[in-house]
Parts: structure tokens; sequence; C-alpha cells
């Protein structure tokens, strides 16, 4: 089993930034890739970065250039991985989520909410 605890959500105006941070504890090793969602409200989760273990990335179309995914760990293991918000939006408002995938299981951490408001 996997357990991942985000931190680093909170309030900031438009054009502020935010780091969140993702723990991963239990059986970290497991993992070969993780990811942040975000939810809104009746939405649908929807990805927003994604980083594997030898840290190749990818990020959707609306955050690339505005948000930086990381990671932390031994080589080919991800024990805390980041999400470096940038030039932040009232649009990147949401429940923002940490998911990490293993081979035959998915595991999500509990969300921590980002609100971008002046």
């Amino acid at each position: 089993q996997v357990q991942l605890m985000e931190s680093g959500g909170g309030l900031v105006q438009p054009g502020g930034s935010l780091l969140l941070s993702c723990a991963a504890s239990g059986s970290a090793i497991s993992i070969i890739y993780m990811s942040w969602y975000r939810q809104l409200p009746g939405k649908q989760r929807d990805m927003v970065a994604t980083i594997d273990t030898v840290g190749r990335t990818n990020y959707a179309d609306s955050v690339k250039g505005r948000f930086t995914i990381s990671k932390d760990g031994e080589a080919n293991m991800i024990d805390t991985m980041y999400l470096q918000m940038n030039n932040l939006r009232s649009e990147d408002t949401a429940v923002y989520y940490c998911q990490g995938r293993a081979v035959s299981k998915t595991y999500w951490g509990q969300g921590t909410q980002v609100t971008v408001s002046s």
C-alpha cells in the first residue's frame, strides 16, 4: 500500500505563486509515475501534470509555461512530488489531488484546496 499526503494549498492573489507537495509513504517503490489532478465541484477530475520515476514530465496545455512538476527521491523512485504554480489565475481555483500509479493500483491523496482570488 502507498499513502499520499498533499500540502501547500491556500489562498493567493491572481499572478501569485504556490508550491504544492505530495509525500509518498509505504510501498512507494512500487510507483511508476505520479500526477497532479484538479477538480471543481460537480466537474470531472482533470490531469494537470505528470512525472515518471526518471523525471520525464507532461503538462496540460492550460498550465504549460506556468506550472512546473518535479520530484525528490533516489534514482528511479519518487519520494515527494512538487507542483510549483506561478502566475496563477482565477481559473486555477480547484481542489488539487496527488495521484500515484503502480502496475496494478492507483492511489490518491486527500486533496488540497487552491483558491486564486483578489
